[in-house]
């Protein structure tokens, strides 16, 4: 991972990490090398586990665990979380897929559970190919992008099961934030 790739992940953690609340399960999908836990630590997060299709083995901290594979067939059974994030993910996922997580996050998360995603506006595409090429970036996965809409995403979320907390835009408008919060 290039220096780039790391500023713009810590920038996602940043936004991110203000709507995690002290003490939640933390399930987070694409979490790579578990610094987004790393980062969590202050806020006592516990019995967290990262899914993330790159790694090779099972590896084990103190208050989470990083297991290989894809939500939601890896995740173990009966795990429930308080928070469910992802980070620069959703457009990686195929279409068929996206429309599915409503129901398997909805099955994880707890009462008034926050889902907290993160996902670039499709021009970043143009950007990170540039970026890549001249080697500034690792470009990881540029070629799963699936054309994302982000005005899409606040439809996946059914309106009777979660509402939407926060929208905003950073990274000089080029990322979006969104929070949503499991209704009881």
């Amino acid at each position: 991972m290039k220096f780039l790739d790391r500023f713009l992940r810590d920038w996602r953690i940043q936004k991110c990490m203000p709507f995690v609340r002290t003490n939640d399960k933390v399930l987070d999908i694409g979490c790579f090398d578990g610094h987004l836990f790393e980062k969590l630590k202050f806020k006592s997060i516990q019995n967290s586990i990262g899914l993330d299709p790159l790694l090779t083995e099972i590896i084990e901290k103190d208050n989470y665990t990083l297991i290989p594979g894809v939500f939601p067939d890896n995740l173990p059974a009966n795990k429930k979380f308080n928070c469910i994030i992802m980070l620069a993910v959703i457009e990686h996922i195929p279409r068929e897929t996206q429309k599915q997580i409503n129901e398997d996050f909805y099955k994880v998360l707890e009462k008034e559970g926050r889902v907290i995603i993160t996902v670039p506006s499709p021009f970043v595409d143009h950007i990170l190919w540039i970026l890549a090429k001249l080697r500034l970036i690792d470009g990881m996965s540029l070629d799963e992008h699936y054309g994302f809409k982000i005005e899409e995403l606040p439809q996946l979320f059914e309106s009777h099961k979660y509402k939407l907390v926060k929208q905003k835009k950073f990274q000089l408008g080029l990322n979006n934030l969104f929070v949503f919060e499991k209704l009881s």
